[in-house]
């Protein structure tokens, strides 16, 4: 095809995917779903998109997922992950191992699979799905310790799965030996895993280092900067022979947190990345379907396998691995519940298609029908689940964007005060911020003006604070406290100190 056909239906592609987002937003249905389905209504109807080279899905989607994984990162809060990272790390390396254990013997003893196959199925699909969980739960009311145990462990299995799912191809291809090879390789996963972890937070604290240093012409570059940056990080992490995906994901969470200027822009910018390679990739795997073949046994094989997935092995796995890390009962089933898989297992199933494996074809058909039930039954009903548990979120913390001011040594902090923020109704001169610190602008809805001492703060007010570069942080930390606490903050927290 030629160039203007080519950008002529790329650009009709994404046009219609967002049209089917806001789609899916009406009736209740993950839009990653209704991208694939996309897919496959464009393989059924446009001959000429047919994708067959599985090679080269699976190197189009291990890119897209580094985009997503990177989105993710630079959009979570360090504050709230922080407390989730032991359980989502558990999650990550324990649960994947576990499942691929109890997987792999219900496909052997249930499904009647060749033991090795069985073990492969299970490696496909242990992992939960960062491109399902950072899209969907963010939409989900939850206590922030809830959403980032789901988001840190959609972040980091991607790279124990990965590896997980080529030593079970190996196994099935008779490469391997499973009492020293699968011994090696879990040495060689948990080597790489924490490799990457590794160079992904040093590149992430270099990254931080160079562009708060850098005085860059135009602010669209800061975003710029920060997603090469991050994706930097994948490609050494792949030179270096550690995980690229933990690299990618733990250095965009340090850059995310780092305080750099244009921050929200940035969100911003990542966001709509992260939506064209969420686009791109369920639209491919729609493509590499073939729907045709794919037989009523399959289905019920599928169904089955994503029925056990769900009922048996995620409550165990969440259970087993959250055992005295401070979880109760009602946030474990909701783990349970939400650990939602999408397109990771379905890359997962083109390990085995490229190498050559026979009967290739089969577990990827099992997994891809299989992820389209399971995103229909988890995606629409974690809502209605996470009320009926009785977990609703908390206020979300203030959206803060801060931009130097040139030739000085100031920065522009502006902030936007979230709904149920206890900032509401509180007078300007209450805030009792440093001197030389000053509320410059209040912006309320059309209406903006320089507030004076006894002016009230509203829900939904953008606040322009001008402050000294040396004081930015702490503006920031007593905005926080106060949002939270209210007006009384400073005494409140003296008395929590104190007890």
């Amino acid at each position: 095809m030629s160039l203007e056909v080519v950008l002529l239906v790329g650009a009709a592609i994404v046009v219609t995917a967002v049209m089917v987002a806001k789609l899916g937003d009406r009736i209740g249905l993950p839009a990653l779903l209704l991208f694939l389905g996309l897919g496959i209504v464009l393989q059924v109807t446009t001959p000429q998109l047919d994708l067959t080279d599985a090679g080269l899905a699976h190197d189009l989607g291990f890119a897209a997922l580094v985009l997503i994984l990177a989105e993710g990162g630079l959009s979570t809060s360090w504050d709230e992950i922080k407390p989730a990272i032991l359980p989502a790390v558990l999650l990550a390396s324990g649960g994947v191992i576990l499942g691929i254990v109890l997987m792999g013997l219900f496909g052997w003893a249930v499904l009647g699979l060749p033991l090795a196959v069985a073990v492969l199925l299970g490696a496909v699909m242990a992992p939960t799905d960062s491109a399902a969980v950072f899209s969907v739960l963010r939409h989900v009311p939850l206590p922030s310790k809830i959403r980032s145990i789901l988001e840190g462990e959609s972040g980091l299995n991607d790279a124990p799965s990965v590896l997980l799912a080529i030593a079970a191809t190996n196994l099935a291809m008779g490469r391997t030996e499973i009492d020293l090879g699968l011994a090696w390789t879990a040495v060689i996963i948990l080597g790489e895993l924490v490799g990457g972890i590794a160079l992904g937070a040093g590149l992430g604290w270099l990254g931080v280092r160079l562009l708060r240093g850098l005085a860059l012409p135009a602010s669209g570059l800061y975003p710029l900067a920060s997603l090469g940056w991050a994706v930097l990080a994948y490609g050494l992490g792949g030179l270096a022979h550690v995980s690229g995906f933990a690299a990618v994901y733990v250095c965009a969470v340090v850059l995310g947190n780092g305080k750099l200027p244009h921050r929200h822009a940035t969100r911003s910018f990542v966001e709509g990345i992260g939506w064209i390679a969420q686009i791109g990739l369920f639209v491919m795997l729609g493509l590499l379907s073939d729907v045709g073949r794919i037989t009523g046994r399959e289905v019920v094989v599928a169904v089955a396998a994503g029925v056990f997935l769900t009922v048996v092995v995620r409550p165990i796995t969440v259970w087993v691995c959250t055992a005295g890390v401070g979880l109760n009962n009602r946030e474990k089933v909701f783990l349970s519940w939400g650990g939602l898989r999408g397109a990771v297992p379905i890359i997962l199933a083109t390990i085995p298609m490229a190498a050559g494996l026979r009967g290739s074809d089969y577990i990827f058909d099992l997994v891809f029908v299989a992820v389209i039930i399971l995103t229909v039954l988890n995606g629409p009903t974690l809502p209605w689940v996470a009320r009926k548990l009785g977990l609703v979120g908390e206020a979300d913390q203030l959206d803060i964007e801060v931009a130097p001011l040139d030739r000085s040594e100031a920065v522009l902090v502006q902030m936007e005060v979230p709904e149920r923020s206890k900032l509401h109704g509180v007078a300007v001169s209450e805030l009792r911020l440093p001197p030389n610190v000053s509320v410059s602008l209040i912006i309320r809805g059309d209406r903006m003006f320089a507030p004076h001492g006894r002016d009230l703060i509203r829900t939904g007010d953008d606040l322009l604070i001008v402050t000294p570069a040396s004081l930015r942080s702490q503006v920031e930390r007593r905005m926080q406290l106060i949002g939270r606490a209210g007006r009384l903050a400073t005494w409140n927290e003296l008395g929590r100190r104190r007890t």
